[in-house]
């Protein structure tokens, strides 16, 4: 590579414009006349002496021989530059190529990951969606028995006071029926006490009349005793002793009839 400072690359940027001094420095000549640089070369030469063209055409051709060198050398050495340079441009190239390649081979791993996610994506989208439509109809099914049980508690609800309030009116009668059945009891009881009191009443009659009776049968068994003794008692003295018999057996009945009687309303 050519550096920009370098003696060859100075050389010969400055030839042409050091030909007219160097020339003049050595041969203690004076320079080469002024000539426009605008100005044709056929013109500025007519201006030279024979001295001058021939020192002119030398240098011209030394200076043509030294420019061929200088811009081969320059050439040479760009060149090199430019083939170290693309050298390096392509083992840079190169290297990003590897680098990019690595890349793109990630770049195609990464992409078939995110195809398979994406896929595995849709496929566990699908079974969300198939999950939200299940759980919809689950919630629905919920809300509807709920609706159905919210009926069913305002029925149970209205049962409930409807029971209530009948449990109230039994309990009212209840405790009015066991008033009733508490004075019935009472009055019962007073009757059933009045009853036996009656009976032990009935009892001591009943004692009484069977005692009256018994007396009447020894009285009369003893009449008949004495009328049987009694030798040619009348007909119907034995007739009336058969009568008062009657009555006796008659009264005994009844006797028996009213005791009986007594018994069943004392049970």
């Amino acid at each position: 590579m050519v550096a920009s400072n370098s003696c060859w690359q100075n050389a010969y940027q400055n030839l042409f414009p050091g030909c007219s001094e160097i020339l003049a420095g050595e041969e203690k000549r004076p320079p080469l006349p002024h000539c426009d640089a605008k100005s044709s070369m056929l013109k500025c030469l007519t201006k030279l002496d024979e001295d001058a063209r021939k020192i002119y055409l030398e240098f011209y051709l030394e200076t043509n021989s030294i420019c061929h060198q200088l811009q081969t050398d320059a050439f040479k050495r760009q060149t090199e530059r430019l083939v170290n340079e693309l050298k390096n441009s392509a083992q840079f190239a190169e290297d990003k190529l590897e680098t990019i390649e690595e890349k793109v081979e990630g770049l195609l791993q990464n992409s078939h990951l995110i195809h398979d996610s994406l896929a595995s994506i849709d496929v566990q989208t699908q079974q969300v969606a198939k999950l939200t439509q299940n759980v919809e109809v689950q919630v629905n099914l919920v809300l509807r028995n709920t609706e159905a049980v919210y009926e069913q508690s305002k029925g149970i609800a209205a049962s409930q006071s409807e029971l209530q309030e009948k449990q109230a009116t039994m309990k009212d009668k209840l405790e009015e029926s066991m008033a009733k059945l508490h004075e019935s009891s009472n009055k019962v009881g007073e009757e059933i006490s009045n009853l036996k009191n009656q009976a032990i009443e009935i009892e001591e009659e009943i004692s009484k009349v069977g005692n009256a009776m018994s007396s009447k049968m020894n009285t009369l068994q003893q009449r008949a005793d004495d009328i049987g003794n009694m030798a040619g008692i009348s007909l119907e003295k034995q007739k009336q002793v058969l009568d008062g018999q009657s009555l006796a057996f008659e009264g005994l009945q009844s006797l028996t009839k009213f005791q009986l009687h007594a018994l069943e309303e004392n049970r």
